[in-house]
């Protein structure tokens, strides 16, 4: 189905490319999109003030779009930033299946991968069982690889695991009939203005991007408009010596240490959105009454 108001500069692999027919999410009853995870799922980098915990999001988006395709569309974001893969599971999963969702976004386990001695093989395991829950709900499961991030060579050992994450993931979206937007494969996040000042957020652009892949993979058409960013100056050795230091002193020192005093950002904030509402109704106009 054809998607408006995109310009296409991007593919996935082939095997998940494919965007089924619009009968297999929408039906003519009104259906529920609750979305589960981290970070990545809460919307931080997209900042909006006007929404709750002052971000946006990718699903947020979704849910709006979702709503015009069909005013009865019902949505919940329980996703909070800085979550492990247990803390979502512990919070969340249940959570969402108690909703009764039709769709159901999954993304957690990034927050484990920065963690030196995670034992990927057993976080593997568990966010497969995570994925096998919510799809035993009788909700259609939505997953995601990770972006292929080149932060450092320094953390060149956090790129290989994120490999053998994404990996396992394009499995279990197979095992368990899943929809899979392969965030990994899109090079259209090679351009650094997709990209947060902390390299492992998505922007605004990144998000909207974003948005207009999972609507591709559900089939539905959109009026999401994404801008073009340009490219990129080529910097000189200085300026990449330079940027990669603030990067470090900015970000990177200072995320290690909260992690060493198990203070991770968001520790005090709510889910967004853990009741369901109508994004028909405006969700500018629903925060404002929370």
């Amino acid at each position: 189905m054809p998607v408006q108001g995109s310009k296409r500069v991007a593919r996935v692999h082939e095997p998940f490319a494919g965007a089924p027919p619009a009968s297999r999410i929408l039906t003519s009853v009104a259906h529920r999109f609750v979305a589960v995870g981290d970070s990545f799922t809460e919307g931080v980098g997209d900042w909006d003030e006007r929404y709750p915990n002052g971000v946006r999001g990718w699903a947020d988006r979704v849910a709006k779009q979702l709503g015009k395709v069909d005013a009865d569309t019902a949505y919940a974001n329980l996703a909070l930033r800085s979550r492990t893969l247990d803390e979502v599971v512990r919070d969340q999963v249940d959570r969402a299946v108690a909703l009764d969702p039709t769709l159901v976004s999954f993304f957690a386990g990034g927050n484990d991968l920065l963690q030196v001695r995670s034992d990927v093989v057993d976080l593997l395991d568990r966010y497969e069982d995570a994925v096998a829950r919510l799809a035993a709900s009788g909700a259609r499961v939505l997953l995601f690889t990770s972006y292929d991030l080149r932060l450092s060579p320094v953390l060149e050992p956090l790129r290989r695991r994120n490999d053998q994450l994404n990996r396992r993931i394009r499995q279990v979206a197979l095992d368990h009939d899943a929809l899979l937007v392969d965030h990994w494969a899109m090079r259209a996040y090679a351009h650094p203005r997709m990209w947060e000042a902390d390299r492992l957020h998505m922007s605004r652009h990144g998000h909207r991007y974003l948005a207009t892949e999972v609507l591709r993979a559900l089939g539905v058409e959109h009026s999401i408009t994404l801008r073009e960013l340009g490219t990129e100056a080529p910097r000189t050795w200085r300026e990449a010596l330079a940027a990669e230091r603030e990067w470090w002193n900015g970000w990177v020192l200072p995320m290690l240490g909260r992690r060493r005093r198990n203070e991770p950002l968001g520790a005090d904030l709510a889910a967004r959105w853990p009741d369901p509402i109508r994004p028909a109704d405006g969700m500018k106009r629903l925060a404002r009454r929370a």
